[in-house]
């Protein structure tokens, strides 16, 4: 019995060793970011995840909002088009109340192209807000996110598609849009 303790605490150990190094790992290709909980009621698209990242470690606080909408986009055109951006980037769940500021631009997140638009958004308590709306195709299915900042949307976009480019959003990405 005795030599059957020293195996099973080995094994404990090398668990939480294992564990640790995962989320030291997992947290490092975050970059500052911290997941937290979808804040948005449902509707007719499965919640996707929400992160936050803080200024200490992005030079604003920013939040990010991304999620599949399977079925919902031209199967042959992709993201055509600024005006598509508008109707499906989910901006509306922020606030109903944005205007673009800018012509979108073309974008690539995890090997899917789409278009990203800027936007100043007025929120219900009266405060203004800059959001990036983002949407990407892979065949018939759509990735949206939006950025969501108080002062500046460039450096805020850059920072979530850092994110969003990462090998773990990528494939959870990948397996959402895979999942029907």
């Amino acid at each position: 019995m005795s030599r059957r303790f020293p195996s099973a605490a080995a094994v404990a150990a090398l668990a939480i060793l294992c564990c640790a190094a995962a989320w030291q790992y997992a947290a490092s290709a975050r970059g500052g970011w911290q997941e937290i909980a979808w804040p948005y009621p449902r509707d007719g698209w499965p919640p996707g995840r929400a992160y936050r990242c803080d200024a200490a470690s992005c030079g604003e606080e920013i939040d990010l909002y991304v999620r599949p909408k399977l079925g919902f986009c031209n199967c042959d055109s992709g993201v055509a088009d600024d005006d598509e951006v508008d109707r499906v980037a989910d901006l509306d769940l922020v606030s109903e109340r944005f205007i673009p500021i800018a012509p979108g631009k073309v974008v690539h997140v995890a090997n899917m192209a789409g278009r990203m638009r800027a936007y100043d958004l007025q929120m219900a308590d009266g405060t203004r807000r800059r959001a990036i709306g983002i949407a990407a195709s892979r065949r018939c299915d759509l990735l949206v996110a939006v950025v969501l900042s108080k002062v500046s949307s460039t450096g805020a976009a850059g920072m979530a598609l850092n994110l969003l480019d990462s090998e773990v959003m990528a494939a959870w990405m990948m397996a959402s849009m895979s999942s029907r």
